[in-house]
């Protein structure tokens, strides 16, 4: 067996977590790899490609942030993975560091696995240049302008919504706990099949979010009667600026993120210990 780990060393303990991860991997006989870029007893040190090529299963230490990150990689090589928290929240990484030694239920296969829906991000610009994302989290469309309304046209099958906001968020149902939350989004299911339209402070009280099931293609476009810059960001990066003739279609992604699962937390106990948690 072959365990691929990649931590976010900048995070707190997560140079610690790594060392003991080592010994406990030579201790029970498995190979491990890390990034060719850090230097750990107990682990070899290959590329990035190859951490995901041999690895069996891909273990991340860090944040909600790291885990998304490598999650749409290992759903490319159709390998499982799990994260070990060293964030704040932590709402997809599984175990703490403390509990490191749960990683032995991937020897025995005493494991679970969630698979969670990845949202296809396609941008058409006016020139013909096509580009492409993958989003675990959400796809967001927003001005890079405090207070500046933009008007964005969400075209669902033959008919469309108009928002006046300042952007909205395309969430599935495993961002539906992040940004989309934050704006008055509905927390959704993670297992579900379905995504969701969220206006971020729109102009019209009656703007309220919008659930599409899975097979909905969603065409959107977006500009500025006062040209202000739009910009599209997906999974909390910025990936290119929108002018009025881009086209962005979102749909269901064929590829599947696989989660695993090594205790019995599962998202609704999750989401009650960390709504606990943030009150305090």
């Amino acid at each position: 067996m072959i365990i691929s780990v990649i931590p976010n060393i900048d995070k707190p303990g997560c140079s610690e977590t790594l060392e003991k991860i080592g010994v406990f991997l030579k201790e029970n006989g498995v190979k491990g790899y890390i990034p060719e870029n850090i230097y750990c007893s107990n682990f070899e040190s290959v590329s990035e490609d190859e951490l995901f090529k041999k690895g069996d299963f891909i273990v991340t230490i860090g944040g909600d942030g790291t885990i998304m990150r490598f999650s749409k990689k290992a759903a490319e090589h159709k390998k499982p993975i799990v994260g070990i928290n060293a964030g704040r929240v932590g709402y997809l990484a599984n175990i703490e560091q403390s509990e490191y030694k749960l990683l032995s239920k991937l020897f025995t296969g005493n494991y679970k696995t969630e698979k969670r829906m990845i949202l296809d991000v396609k941008i058409t610009e006016e020139n013909g240049n096509v580009s492409t994302y993958k989003a675990l989290n959400d796809a967001v469309i927003t001005s890079g302008f405090i207070s500046r309304i933009i008007d964005i046209y969400a075209g669902i099958e033959n008919d469309s919504v108009h928002y006046r906001a300042d952007g909205i968020i395309i969430s599935t149902p495993t961002g539906s706990t992040a940004y989309s939350l934050s704006a008055g989004g509905p927390i959704i299911d993670p297992n579900s099949e379905c995504y969701c339209i969220t206006p971020i402070c729109s102009h019209s009280l009656a703007a309220k979010p919008i659930i599409l099931g899975a097979d909905k293609k969603l065409t959107v476009n977006a500009f500025s009667k006062k040209r202000a810059d739009i910009y599209l960001s997906v999974d909390g990066r910025k990936v290119c600026s929108i002018k009025p003739k881009t086209k962005i279609e979102i749909t269901k992604s064929s590829e599947a993120v696989e989660l695993i699962r090594l205790n019995d937390r599962n998202f609704y106990k999750t989401l009650s210990m960390k709504f606990s948690d943030l009150s305090k």
